[in-house]
C-alpha cells in the first residue's frame, strides 16, 4: 500500500503542476487509506505537504511572470486568516464523537472523510466540465479586483483548507478566472502562490500541536515536488485541458471509494 502511496505523491504534484489545483484533494485520502495516518494528523501533513510542493510550482511560475502577486495578497489577506483561526480555534473545539444515537455514531473522522468525499465530487465535476473557465480567460486579460467578491472567496478557501488541509485550487482557478480576468496561465501561478501562502502558514498553528514524523513527511514532500517539476515541464507539451478531465474521472472513482468505504464497510 506504501508503495501506492508514495506513487499518488508524484500525481499529487504532477496535477499541481498541470493545472494549479486538483493533486491536493488526494493527500488526506492518500495518508489515511495509504499510509494508515490518523485523519486529524493527516490534514497537518497535507498542509505541508500541498504548501511545499505548491511553492516550488509559485516560484517556477513567477519566473515567468505568471504570478499576480497583488491578487494573490489579497485574496490571501481573508483566506490566511481564515485558515489560522480555523486550525487554531475551531479544530481543537471539535469533539472526537460529534453524535451517537443506538446504532449510529458519526466521529470527527468519519464526518471529515465525508466532507473530504463531498468536495471531491464537486471538484471532479468542475474538473470534467471544464471548458467554461479556460475560455473566459482569453476574453479579457485586464486584471479587475472585484474586492468584496475575492474577500468572500478568500473565506471560503480558508474554511477548506483549514478544515480539510486542501489547497482548493479547483475553487481559486474559476475565480481568478472569472472574477479577476486572469488569463489561464496566470491563474494556475496565482493560484499556487495562494495555495502555498495558505497551506504552510496554516501548517505553522499546528506545530506544538501535533507530533510530526519529519522524515517520512520530507520524503513524501521531495516526491511530491519531483511531481510538480513534472507537471510543469508536461504543462508546455500536453493541453492541460485534456488531463483536467481525464484526472476529474480519477478524482470522482476516488471520492465514490470513500464514500461507499466511509458509510457502507464500516
Amino acid at each position: 500500500m506504501e508503495a501506492l502511496g508514495y506513487m499518488a505523491a508524484i500525481l499529487i504534484g504532477i496535477s499541481l503542476g498541470l493545472i494549479g489545483g486538483g493533486g491536493s484533494i488526494l493527500t488526506v485520502p492518500v495518508l489515511v487509506y495509504l499510509f494508515g495516518v490518523d485523519v486529524t494528523l493527516a490534514t497537518s501533513y497535507s498542509l505541508f505537504l500541498v504548501g511545499a510542493t505548491s511553492l516550488v510550482g509559485a516560484y517556477k511560475n513567477y519566473t515567468k511572470g505568471f504570478v499576480d502577486i497583488k491578487t494573490a495578497l489579497l485574496f490571501g489577506a481573508a483566506s490566511i486568516t481564515t485558515v489560522l483561526i480555523t486550525r487554531r480555534f475551531v479544530i481543537p473545539l471539535i469533539p472526537t464523537i460529534i453524535y451517537t444515537d443506538g446504532s449510529l455514531t458519526i466521529t470527527r473522522s468519519f464526518l471529515t472523510m465525508v466532507l473530504f468525499a463531498t468536495l471531491m465530487l464537486l471538484a471532479s465535476f468542475s474538473m470534467i466540465r471544464g471548458g467554461k473557465t479556460d475560455s473566459a480567460a482569453t476574453k479579457d486579460t485586464a486584471v479587475k479586483i472585484v474586492l468584496p467578491s475575492l474577500l468572500l472567496y478568500g473565506v471560503g478557501i480558508g474554511l477548506v483548507t483549514g478544515l480539510l488541509g486542501a489547497g482548493g485550487g479547483f475553487l481559486l482557478i474559476p475565480a481568478l478566472v472569472l472574477l479577476v480576468k486572469l488569463p489561464m496561465k496566470h491563474a494556475v501561478g496565482t493560484s499556487l502562490f495562494i495555495i502555498a501562502l495558505n497551506s504552510l502558514i496554516g501548517f505553522s498553528g499546528d506545530l506544538g500541536q501535533v507530533i510530526i514524523n519529519w522524515p517520512f513527511l520530507l520524503t513524501l514532500t521531495g516526491i511530491a515536488v519531483a511531481g510538480i517539476l513534472i507537471g510543469t515541464w508536461l504543462s508546455k507539451k500536453v493541453p492541460g485541458s485534456k488531463l483536467k478531465k481525464g484526472f476529474g474521472w480519477f478524482v470522482l472513482i476516488m471520492a465514490l471509494y470513500i464514500l461507499i468505504k466511509e458509510i457502507f464497510l464500516k
